[in-house]
């Protein structure tokens, strides 16, 4: 979970660097920032980005004056958290206006009454349990190799996970991606970039990330980080966003825990993962 309040996003927009989780996005400055798509189309304000959204380098983001508080959901409570059918977020931008109605004015006006990050923080986490707790959790299995996914860093084959399962690749697939909105199998390649994108940007050498992250060799990784980002390794080291949050609501020891034997789904406490940027984003990278 981040806040922003940024007086000017650079000239050309801020590039959305893909991440293997929802984005939303709750506006509440005086001028809505825009966020432009691949398509050319244009979003202000309150938004939802699916997961690997920005692949490519195609999503740019400017505004002035912005305002507002991101929240990266787990695909896995994004369905509860959002009341909507991940596989209409896939690869797309949709107004929070759209998904909740009255609600997201409310929320807006309601954030920007609130004096400091703190208190925003604590009223978005306690409306993200309100609605998680509201709605029926994913599928218990679904979510077990969603965790699995994550915890291998991408690296755990599809046909083992379907096999862990008892499951058939074709059976995994489907439920997969009517439940998360992706495929599993570019789920695990998203998953495998983000954590190769961040150990990049904290310094690791790019032969090492490429030989621990099960990349063939440095060259499939460069073109990995081209495929997503539009952009090549050394260029998107100096990328903002990379800096700003690199985990997702809840982090993995917060996320229901799942007997997949007995489909029992226990809960956890959410965490709080906050982070403030109040400069301008060209100042941070």
């Amino acid at each position: 979970m981040a806040g922003f309040r940024v007086p000017g996003l650079p000239v050309g927009g801020l590039r959305m660097i893909p991440h293997p989780a929802v984005m939303l996005v709750l506006d509440f400055g005086a001028s809505p920032s825009t966020v432009e798509d691949g398509a050319g189309r244009r979003h202000r304000g309150s938004l939802v980005a699916g997961p690997g959204l920005g692949s490519g380098g195609g999503i740019r983001a400017w505004g002035e004056q912005v305002e507002c508080v991101q929240v990266r959901l787990s695909p896995v409570v994004a369905r509860a958290v959002l009341d909507a059918c991940p596989a209409d977020l896939a690869d797309s931008l949709v107004s929070l206006d759209d998904l909740w109605g009255r609600e997201a004015s409310r929320i807006r006006g309601q954030l920007g009454e609130i004096p400091s990050w703190e208190d925003r923080f604590a009223f978005t986490e306690a409306l993200l349990a309100r609605r998680l707790e509201a709605r029926s959790p994913v599928d218990p299995a679904v979510a077990w190799a969603w965790n699995r996914i994550v915890v291998s860093r991408g690296l755990v084959r599809v046909d083992h996970l379907a096999a862990e399962l008892g499951w058939s690749r074709k059976r995994l697939w489907s439920r997969f991606h009517s439940c998360l909105g992706i495929p599993p199998k570019y789920a695990a390649k998203l998953v495998r970039f983000d954590h190769a994108a961040h150990r990049l940007v904290a310094g690791d050498r790019a032969a090492r990330v490429a030989a621990d992250g099960g990349y063939c060799d440095q060259s499939h990784l460069h073109r990995d980080v081209m495929a997503f980002t539009g952009t090549t390794p050394a260029t998107m080291l100096g990328e903002p966003f990379l800096t700003v949050d690199d985990r997702a609501w809840p982090t993995m020891e917060h996320l229901p825990t799942t007997d997949v034997s007995t489909d029992r789904v226990g809960s956890r406490r959410s965490p709080r993962i906050r982070r403030v940027v109040e400069t301008p984003v060209s100042e941070t990278s």
